[in-house]
């Protein structure tokens, strides 16, 4: 049997959804008044840094390029970018855990959310967390939570370790019971979807400082934030930075995509501070160990690759195992071509030697290496439609039918597997996407990038995306990659990395309402009884972004009064709905008309019968009990036409 252990605030407040463990922090929480004036400290500038310096071990063989994962403080490196304070973008909120017992092990998860405090009737609402640990040096890492869950399972000597084969023993890891906490859901509904292949829990065993999260379409849709240097701009400490902050607004998962120098180095730095799951798409790196010639690749040196960054701790694989060679003609037509680059680098190594994809080819391979770390594989979509005009086509549909096939083999050896989706693609065709992956890749969640609904809007591609994507996730998505308002331009910054994840935090939470996700309007309905009881604070504090809310809020209304006015600057204080809809029920109250259906009822009548009174006469006849003086006189009527 689960335990909890409740706090004596819990027990008193009579909620129990969550259980509290607070934080060494002050009693009350930072509210918006001492933020206000830190507004303009979250828009940190970035600076040109030299890079942060990894300690390896040069005993470790040069063939597997296995860097040790400890590393420490170098003295001569800068300090990290500084980050703003989760009570600095979070006011009247304290970040708060669950203690729950993992009954096999009797380990004692600390599972995290968010707490809003609230004035209202309701003390507190409580929400889904990825900010991680809090006040943490980047340069030391993140404390490795994980490290006394792996070490007891590798003990038990199982022939393999994924989550995958832990569900289909009916085993409860625990990963399962730590997602299933955050989601507050049963862990044994957790155990049954990943055994089942419907959810997966990315978590390969060398990332210790994980904290567990789950992508299914039965549970909460979740956001991806692509993130890593290019050959052109972007340092370590940006790319950290840049982590750091998306996870602060919400990211489930982060990809590192670099293709520019320090590859290694960079995903180590990104590793050893984040706790979402880490994806990457290997064949970059093996790009970058060749020159940048796709020629020159080799499985060899990819199955390198694969474990070098598997024993760092990569959570999930990007791989394009399903460009096929006898796929690449159907793109000849299109508009856009290939406009994955990992597809792109499959199909011209294909094309040079008329040979089959690699790691098609090696599949098998991967899965080992994959089963021996426990990671996911995102099955890539390599031959996605880069426009409108290329949407749904033979090449993408191809690519989705082999991706099925793959997603079954893995399945035999227990790896966790996600498919990867579109792209650009028109409202009209969203649902057929999502009918086939759901038949042909046997229900495995969906990721998709997107997709974007339109191909007019450079600098708004986070918009055109994010409206594909609340379709999508509504249909069935687990996973949206975000699409920052860089897309198509440039290399994202900070302030679009949040862009993005706002713009898919919207679009996932209205997917899940679309579901029914059984807690998905709580929110929802929390924030919406602030707005009508004008609780201001309470209103910005439930709102994604606070402090945008309140800025927004203040640009016209700054004074301390507006902030428990009845009326914002749109209506000013006549012609406030709200404030008009206050009135009637106070009225209704102060007249003893009972509940405001009794009185709303009660009114109708009562203007019903005022309505009916009205003898007026039309044409010479009375008209009264037909609707009275809403008819025009004949004449009159004549005379307008």
């Amino acid at each position: 049997m689960i335990t909890a252990q409740l706090s004596p605030a819990s027990v008193a407040s009579g909620r129990s959804s969550h259980v509290a463990f607070r934080l060494s922090r002050p009693a009350l929480p930072l509210g918006f008044d001492a933020c206000r004036s830190l507004n303009k400290d979250l828009c940190y500038n970035f600076v040109v840094r030299p890079k942060a310096t990894l300690t390896f071990d040069h005993s470790v063989t040069e063939s597997t390029k296995a860097k040790q994962k400890k590393h420490t403080v170098d003295p001569a490196a800068p300090d990290f970018l500084p980050l703003p304070s989760f009570e600095q973008c979070f006011p009247k909120s304290t970040k708060e855990f669950t203690n729950i017992v993992h009954e096999q092990s009797g380990h004692i998860l600390k599972v995290p959310f968010r707490r809003v405090h609230l004035s209202g009737d309701e003390q507190y609402f409580d929400a889904y967390d990825t900010s991680g640990p809090q006040n943490v040096n980047p340069q030391l890492g993140l404390p490795e939570i994980r490290k006394e869950w792996v070490e007891r399972r590798e003990l038990l000597g199982e022939p393999r370790c994924t989550q995958m084969y832990y569900a289909k023993q009916g085993i409860i890891t625990e990963e399962m019971l730590f997602c299933a906490t955050r989601e507050k859901l049963d862990p044994e509904f957790v155990r049954s979807e990943v055994a089942r292949g419907r959810a997966i829990i990315p978590s390969n065993k060398k990332h210790l400082e994980l904290e567990p999260m789950i992508v299914g379409r039965n549970f909460l849709v979740k956001v991806n934030a692509n993130i890593g240097n290019s050959a052109v701009v972007s340092n370590i400490e940006e790319e950290v930075h840049k982590l750091q902050w998306a996870t602060m607004w919400g990211a489930d998962t982060a990809m590192d995509l670099s293709t520019g120098r320090h590859i290694h180095e960079t995903r180590e730095w990104i590793l050893r501070n984040s706790s979402v799951p880490v994806g990457t798409v290997p064949i970059y790196q093996a790009l970058e160990k060749v020159n940048g010639i796709a020629e020159n690749l080799t499985w060899e040196i990819f199955r390198e690759t694969l474990i070098e960054q598997a024993e760092q701790g990569v959570d999930y694989f990007t791989i394009h195992a399903g460009v096929l060679l006898r796929y690449i003609p159907l793109t000849a037509k299109r508009m856009t071509g290939i406009v994955s680059r990992g597809g792109s680098i499959h199909a011209k190594w294909c094309l040079t030697y008329h040979k089959e994809n690699f790691a098609y080819e090696h599949w098998d391979d991967i899965l080992d290496i994959c089963n021996q770390y426990d990671i996911s594989l995102s099955i890539g979509d390599g031959l996605r439609p880069g426009s409108i005009y290329d949407a749904n086509d033979t090449a993408q549909f191809a690519e989705l039918l082999t991706q099925g096939e793959l997603t079954r083999r893995a399945w035999e050896k227990d790896v966790q597997v996600m498919n990867e989706g579109p792209g650009h693609i028109p409202l009209h065709k969203i649902p057929e996407n999502m009918v086939k992956q759901l038949e042909w890749c046997n229900e495995a969640p969906f990721y998709t990038l997107g997709p974007l609904t339109t191909d007019i809007a450079p600098g708004y591609d986070h918009i055109t995306s994010a409206i594909g994507a609340a379709n999508i996730g509504a249909l069935g998505t687990a996973l949206l990659c975000y699409v920052t308002p860089k897309e198509h331009l440039g290399l994202p910054n900070r302030d679009d990395v949040k862009a993005g994840v706002i713009a898919y935090k919207i679009a996932a939470h209205a997917a899940d309402l679309a579901k029914g996700h059984p807690h998905a309007q709580e929110w929802d309905d929390a924030l919406s009884k602030a707005r009508f009881e004008f609780r201001w604070m309470d209103q910005f504090a439930l709102s994604l972004d606070p402090m945008t809310a309140m800025a927004f809020h203040d640009e016209t209304l700054p004074s301390e009064g507006a902030k428990v006015a009845h009326f914002c600057s749109m209506c000013g204080p006549k012609f406030c709905s709200m404030k008009i809809t206050e009135d009637v029920r106070k009225y209704a109250e102060e007249h003893g008309y009972g509940t405001a259906e009794e009185a709303l009822q009660h009114g109708m009548d009562a203007m019903s019968a005022e309505f009916l009174s009205a003898k007026k006469t039309v044409s010479g006849e009375q008209h009264g009990e037909v609707g009275g003086e809403i008819y025009v006189p004949e004449i009159r009527s004549s005379s307008s036409v």
